[in-house]
C-alpha cells in the first residue's frame, strides 16, 4: 500500500501514457496534436515544479521522493526512483527544454502525429534517466531515449539526416554497452547481488576492477557528452537535426553524459576517480579549446 503519492512515477508516465493516445486523436491536419502535446509538456513541467516545491527539501543532501517497487523480480529489476540536489535541476531542465522544443516545432507538418509521439516518448525517457536508482532501469531508459532521437533526426533532419542519425545511433548505442557491462560487474561483485545504485556505491571494489569500471563508464558517458576524441557524431547530428531537436541535443542529452559521470563515476567509484582526475582535467581543457 502506498503511503504517499508517487510523484516521480507520475512525472515519468504522464508523457509516456499521453503519447500512446496520440493515434486516437481525431485530427487529420495535425493542429490538435500540437496543442495536445504542448499541453502535456506544460502539465508535466508544472507537475514536477509542484512536487519539488512542496515535497522536496533543498536543505537535505539525501535522496528524496523515494519510490521502489518490484518490477521484474525474476531478474532482480526494481522500479527505483528518487531525486537529490544533482538530479532535481536536471529534471526541471529536461521538462522546460523539451516543452519549449515542442512549441518551437509548431510549423512541423510532416507526420505530426509521429513527431509529437516521439517527442513525448523522449520527454519520458529523459526524466527516467535522471531519477533512476536501479542501474538496469537507468540502462533501459538510456537505450529507450536513443530511439526517438534517431527517428527525429533521420525523418525531420536536413539533407544528410540519415547519415547523421545513423552515426549518432552507432556511437551512442555501442558506447552504452559499457553501462550494462559495468552495471552487471558491480551488481554481481561480492556476496550481495543488487542493482540498487546506492548499495552498489557502498561496495568495496578492488582498485584494478574499479579502474576498469571507471574507464568503461567514461567511454559510455564521454560519447554522450561528446568529449574529445569521441565527439565526431555531434557536429553531424547538430548540423542535420531540426532546430527543436537541436535544442534537446544541446540542452538535455549532452547533460546526461555529465550526469552519468557524476552519479556513477564520481559517487560510486571514488578511488578510481582520484586517479582519473588529471585525465579528466586534460580532456576538459582540450574540449574548451
Amino acid at each position: 500500500m502506498m503511503e504517499r503519492f508517487p510523484w516521480l512515477t507520475a512525472i515519468i508516465l504522464l508523457p509516456l501514457v499521453a503519447s500512446m493516445l496520440i493515434p486516437f486523436l481525431p485530427d487529420k491536419e495535425g493542429k490538435q496534436v500540437r496543442w495536445y502535446a504542448l499541453g502535456v509538456g506544460i502539465a508535466d513541467f508544472f507537475l514536477m515544479c509542484y512536487a519539488f516545491w512542496n515535497h522536496y527539501d533543498a536543505s537535505s543532501a539525501t535522496f528524496q521522493l523515494v519510490e521502489k517497487y518490484a518490477w521484474v523480480p525474476q531478474l532482480g529489476l526494481n522500479w527505483a526512483v528518487s531525486v537529490d540536489g544533482v538530479s532535481v535541476p536536471l529534471v526541471l531542465l529536461a521538462g522546460l527544454v523539451t516543452t519549449l522544443s515542442m512549441f518551437a516545432a509548431w510549423q512541423v507538418d510532416r507526420k505530426p502525429r509521429l513527431f509529437y509521439f516521439l517527442m513525448l516518448l523522449l520527454y519520458s525517457a529523459q526524466i527516467a534517466v535522471f531519477v533512476a536508482q536501479d542501474i538496469l532501469l537507468l540502462f533501459i531508459a538510456w537505450e529507450v531515449e536513443l530511439i526517438p532521437v534517431y527517428l527525429l533526426v533521420s525523418i525531420w533532419g536536413g539533407k544528410n539526416r540519415r547519415y547523421a542519425a545513423t552515426k549518432f545511433l552507432l556511437y551512442t548505442a555501442a558506447a552504452s554497452i559499457f553501462i550494462l557491462v559495468a552495471g552487471l560487474a558491480m551488481a554481481f561483485y561480492g556476496d550481495n547481488i543488487t542493482f540498487d545504485m546506492v548499495e552498489l556505491g557502498l561496495k568495496n571494489y578492488p582498485l584494478g576492477l574499479e579502474l576498469l569500471l571507471y574507464a568503461g563508464l567514461l567511454v559510455a558517458f564521454g560519447v554522450k557528452l561528446a568529449i574529445f576524441p569521441m565527439h565526431t557524431w555531434l557536429p553531424d547530428a547538430h548540423g542535420e537535426a531540426s532546430a527543436p531537436v537541436s535544442m534537446i541535443l544541446a540542452g538535455v542529452l549532452l547533460k546526461m553524459g555529465g550526469y552519468g559521470l557524476i552519479r556513477l563515476n564520481m559517487e560510486m567509484l571514488p578511488d578510481a576517480h582520484v586517479r582519473f582526475a588529471p585525465i579528466l582535467a586534460m580532456l576538459g581543457v582540450i574540449n574548451i579549446i
